[in-house]
């Protein structure tokens, strides 16, 4: 059973951004990213808390784990390695050494109204932390094991990648639900 679509939910997915688009790279990459973090919420409208636990053996990712996880690597990837800051809650106090997918299993007991919360938190926070970034080969603040930085281009083409290829999984799960192969 279905649950009634509500505010939470986008209105509308964005299109991507048009081929003959002669925007700027820094408006397409944004574009972009937009579309697929919509994309995935798309995948998930309408269902019930149930339906956004259903796994797709032989993979127990769920629509919920993938917005949890989407809305941890929006903190990580932004929050974190660009600007340097602390972790936010809930994900600063979950015990990573016991579960390192515990965001992926936090989103279990959540409703629908809690997870597209911290989804859409860490995404304006993304979106703020972007807005003043004035330029794309803006160094983070953290670095990797080898003490290396990634511009804020990178930062935006990785997570294109990332949601694109979560957005594959969310598709096949949504499918193995109700049917729905919306594109």
């Amino acid at each position: 059973m279905s649950a009634t679509p509500d505010a939470a939910w986008p209105a509308e997915r964005p299109a991507p951004p048009p081929l003959a688009n002669a925007a700027a790279e820094r408006q397409s990459l944004e574009e972009f990213l937009d579309y697929y973090r919509a994309a995935l919420l798309d995948r998930a409208w309408g269902l019930s808390q149930e339906e956004l636990q259903v796994e797709l053996p032989p993979s127990d990712l769920t629509l919920g784990k993938l917005i949890a996880h989407m809305a941890l690597v929006e903190r990580i990837w932004f929050q974190v390695r660009f600007d340097g800051d602390d972790m936010a809650e809930p994900f600063a106090s979950m015990d990573w050494e016991a579960d390192p997918d515990a965001e992926m299993t936090a989103s279990a007991d959540m409703t629908v109204e809690a997870l597209l919360d911290q989804f859409n938190q860490a995404t304006n926070d993304s979106r703020t932390r972007l807005a003043d970034v004035s330029d794309l080969d803006q160094m983070s603040t953290g670095t990797n094991r080898d003490g290396e930085g990634w511009n804020m281009r990178w930062i935006l083409i990785h997570m294109i990648e990332e949601y694109a290829r979560h957005c594959g999984h969310a598709d096949l799960i949504r499918q193995s639900i109700d049917g729905n192969t919306a594109d």
